[in-house]
């Protein structure tokens, strides 16, 4: 159904055009006479002309039709753009891509819809753009509404849709549609565990019953263990393993152990879901008082965190999910007190205690959440990326034995010999 022949994809570093004809020929004169790009804005660095990112570099597989594929590497790795190639989004700078079928992808929230349209017309602009007529779309609308959960909004424009309902329309509408091929990158981490459960339980249900291809982007190596049959790892635009699922995720485990842990993290340019940083933004995070962010299990990681608010808030809090090195949650370690937010550029300290984890690399995942008059959480901001920290043994303590009994210590049991 999918093959790539060596497949790259290269793009041009630095601003690529969006700029007035006098700032052109300002930058002209400037480098004509040897001088410092007087548009350039402090900090920012000076591209040379030319300079270039592989984010693809001769990408070769196969997949059959049926096949379930998961697609894993680190952020940067090149799997987005992957996808993006086979769903025509974009074309490759060389090899070529065959595909043997119709292509209903879902590559972020929002991809494919317009703002000004409701959901049902959208859902009929989709079935038109993969050549259905519209009795063929009148078919399976009912189905398509049903499983979005959200008939309620259904002739509401989507640009009034939370980053939640816009999955859940946009997944509702790939998996019904007439397709041979799905494509999904890993937005369904916006939408509830429920509906991420439905919707693997879908993509199964399709790949058995109507043999349908489905590549699969995700950081959740859980939902990739309960999905796909096979896993390609990339790793800076190369295949480095095409095989079994768990042999994959080890790969990737390795390769992301690799990585160096870093004490800061720009945040602000990220790209996030639809509607996710609008009001509210994360712009960086710093392991405080670090080199790397490595601990030893009497430590207390402390956290800075630098967010822009767009208005004042005094009803905000910080959420803290630990996972462990395959995205498997560790532990929920609460939210912070509540924490008030000035407009403009904020720093907030967070205290995260340590002491009950066993030595090993963890990934720290941060929200920042409100909760409404029922206690319903809303989620204002949440990065989509995790930051990985390492906890070391402090003195002598016991081994203690993690595949057996899990990473999280319990030290509040006391005993006492009473005679």
């Amino acid at each position: 159904m999918i093959k790539t022949e060596n497949v790259s994809k290269r793009y041009r570093l630095g601003q690529i055009g969006g700029t007035t004809l006098r700032e052109e020929l300002q930058r002209l004169s400037a480098k004509v006479r040897g001088k410092e790009d007087p548009t350039r804005m402090i900090g920012e660095r000076d591209y040379q002309a030319g300079e270039t990112f592989m984010a693809l570099d001769g990408v070769s597989f196969e997949v059959k039709k049926g096949e379930r594929v998961g697609i894993i590497g680190h952020n940067g790795a090149g799997k987005s753009t992957l996808l993006k190639l086979m769903s025509r989004v974009t074309a490759p700078t060389g090899g070529t891509i065959r595909l043997n079928g119709r292509v209903a992808s879902m590559l972020e929230v929002g991809t494919g819809f317009h703002g000004e349209l409701t959901g049902r017309e959208n859902i009929y602009m989709n079935g038109a753009i993969l050549g259905m007529t519209k009795k063929e779309i009148d078919a399976k609308i009912e189905d398509i509404i049903e499983f979005s959960e959200i008939r309620q909004f259904i002739d509401t424009p989507v640009k009034r849709y939370s980053s939640g309902m816009y999955v859940k329309l946009a997944f509702s509408v790939a998996a019904h549609l007439d397709s041979e091929i799905m494509i999904m990158d890993e937005v369904l981490a916006v939408g509830d565990m429920a509906f991420q459960k439905k919707c693997l339980d879908k993509m199964n249900d399709v790949s058995k019953t109507e043999s349908r291809t489905i590549l699969y982007v995700s950081h959740n190596m859980n939902t990739i263990r309960q999905l796909c049959e096979r896993v390609i790892v990339l790793d800076h635009g190369k295949i480095v393993f095409d095989g079994d699922v768990e042999a994959g995720i080890a790969k990737y485990i390795v390769t992301t152990d690799e990585e160096k842990l870093n004490p800061f993290y720009e945040l602000e340019s990220l790209k996030r879901p639809y509607g996710m940083g609008t009001y509210y933004r994360f712009c960086g995070l710093t392991f405080e008082h670090k080199e790397s962010a490595e601990y030893s299990d009497n430590e207390i990681i402390n956290l800075l965190l630098d967010i822009d608010a767009q208005r004042k808030d005094d009803d905000l809090f910080i959420a803290v999910i630990i996972k462990n090195k395959d995205d498997t949650g560790i532990c929920f370690s609460g939210i912070s007190q509540k924490i008030t937010l000035l407009e403009g550029g904020n720093r907030v300290s967070v205290r995260i205690p340590v002491d009950l984890l066993e030595a090993d690399t963890y990934r720290l995942h941060l929200e920042l959440i409100s909760f409404d008059r029922y206690g319903k959480s809303l989620t204002y901001d949440n990065p989509f990326v995790s930051f990985p920290f390492k906890i070391s043994k402090s003195g002598d303590s016991l081994i203690w034995p993690v595949k057996i009994y899990g990473n999280v210590r319990h030290h509040g049991i006391t005993a006492e010999v009473l005679i």
